[in-house]
């Protein structure tokens, strides 16, 4: 069977983070890890659609990483508002004759879901097959409408919370026996509906073919906004061990607790803290009386002297140095100067707001920082406030205290006045002496 891939989108809801495939867990990007689960589910054939974006990033994949003997061909989708439709007839010319399973790259599901379609295609019974996932409230998605033996009568796209045909989510992970003939149902349909793929399934049941729902009741986290990476690292933290690799450095007086991965090259020093789940790639630096918990510090990164890093996502090269990030996800090749700190709890701690595409949209949890994309440098003792974006390439002068978004290739500095006058106050000589003393 073949896998059609889907790793078009243009990850506009997660700006400033530029791709979610490529967002790195445990040292891997997110799609590696998809493709991964897929191997060992025994999936070896894989059409991978992208975009003009990402797509030369996307064919280097076979050559940089060992994939079990896997076979992949690529294919850039023009239209990328036309969905999982148009990455559909991107690839008319190419796919082959045989059953289809269409996954999204970047919909994290526990592996046994790979497995659940595999086996329910090897028995043959239907045409389709659809894992769907129990929910217990809302979910602003996709939801399956099922009968008897949970034969599939509909797909209903965001019906509204109490509106729901069952208690189904309809997760990417589709089995087509003949995908060729949903090409022909695709393209009757006007390309300027965003549910052409599942109006197209429709078609299909109405014209009988059978399309069953299969439960699944495994870990499901959908990467569609940014506060949802924190969801997908707490998972992967938590199917880690203990590991310390031989070639590291690790001072006597550093102090590690719990399932610590620590990778290749990476040095700890003395009075450095390191709880658990955590995650330290290779040739990373927890310095000093720095405290990493319950984070992933991708290869390359310093924890810098006094700093604490917590329930964080550090992408690769990220430099610290006397900081608190706290709650935040931070892309490549940053660096934050002494005594910045990103704020991660309003005063009323209430729930984090965060400007998605021109709206604000609560993250769901009172406890988020900074979101911050690639190659940005932060001058000295700067505060960021919680929910706050920065653009990458962007520069963040000294002193300064940020309440909102900057766009990508900002310079930002502010302007701090200077009341200076006379001094006339004395200093007393035997105060200092006094002090001394009483601390003694």
């Amino acid at each position: 069977m073949q896998v059609l891939l889907l790793a078009a989108g243009r990850s506009k809801r997660m700006q400033p983070i530029s791709d979610k495939n490529f967002l790195r867990f445990l040292g891997k990007p997110l799609i590696i890890h998809q493709i991964e689960s897929l191997i060992n589910s025994g999936f070896t054939n894989f059409l991978v659609v992208g975009g003009a974006h990402n797509i030369d990033k996307l064919t280097n994949i076979p050559g940089e990483y060992d994939l079990a003997g896997a076979t992949f061909r690529f294919v850039e989708q023009k239209d990328l508002d036309d969905g999982m439709a148009g990455a559909m007839l991107s690839c008319k010319e190419i796919l082959d004759d045989e059953p289809v399973c269409i996954v999204s790259s970047n919909d994290i599901v526990d592996p046994a879901a790979f497995d659940l379609i595999k086996e329910a295609h090897e028995q043959n019974d239907y045409d389709s097959y659809i894992v769907g996932k129990k929910v217990t409230e809302y979910f602003p998605g996709g939801y399956l409408e099922t009968k008897e033996d949970n034969l599939i009568s509909g797909i209903i796209e965001k019906p509204g919370e109490g509106n729901e045909p069952s208690d189904l989510v309809n997760i990417v992970i589709h089995c087509h026996k003949h995908p060729k003939k949903l090409l022909p149902a695709l393209e009757e349909i006007s390309s300027d509906r965003d549910d052409r793929y599942e109006v197209a399934l429709d078609t299909l049941i109405k014209d009988g073919a059978k399309m069953k729902a299969l439960e699944f009741d495994g870990f499901w986290q959908p990467i569609k906004y940014p506060w949802h990476v924190f969801k997908v690292m707490k998972y992967f933290l938590a199917n880690i061990d203990r590991y310390i690799d031989d070639d590291t450095q690790i001072a006597e007086s550093a102090v590690i607790k719990g399932n610590v991965y620590i990778d290749k090259g990476v040095k700890i020093f003395d009075n450095a803290v390191i709880i658990g789940p955590s995650y330290i790639g290779k040739n990373c630096i927890v310095a000093t009386n720095a405290l990493v918990r319950d984070s992933i510090m991708n290869e390359g990164c310093v924890a810098g002297f006094s700093t604490e890093i917590a329930r964080s996502y550090l992408g690769r090269d990220v430099w610290t140095h006397t900081n608190y990030i706290g709650d935040s996800i931070i892309c490549d090749n940053c660096s934050f100067g002494s005594g910045t700190v990103t704020g991660n709890l309003r005063l009323d701690e209430k729930d984090i707001a965060v400007n998605i595409k021109g709206e604000k949209m609560s993250s769901g949890t009172n406890k988020f920082g900074l979101i911050c994309g690639d190659n940005i440098r932060c001058g000295i003792n700067t505060s960021f406030m919680p929910g706050v974006k920065i653009g990458s390439g962007s520069m963040i002068g000294a002193g300064l205290v940020i309440p909102q978004d900057i766009p990508k290739s900002s310079f930002v500095k502010g302007k701090v006045e200077l009341d200076i006058r006379e001094n006339k106050a004395k200093l007393d000589a035997g105060k200092r002496e006094e002090m001394r003393g009483k601390l003694g």
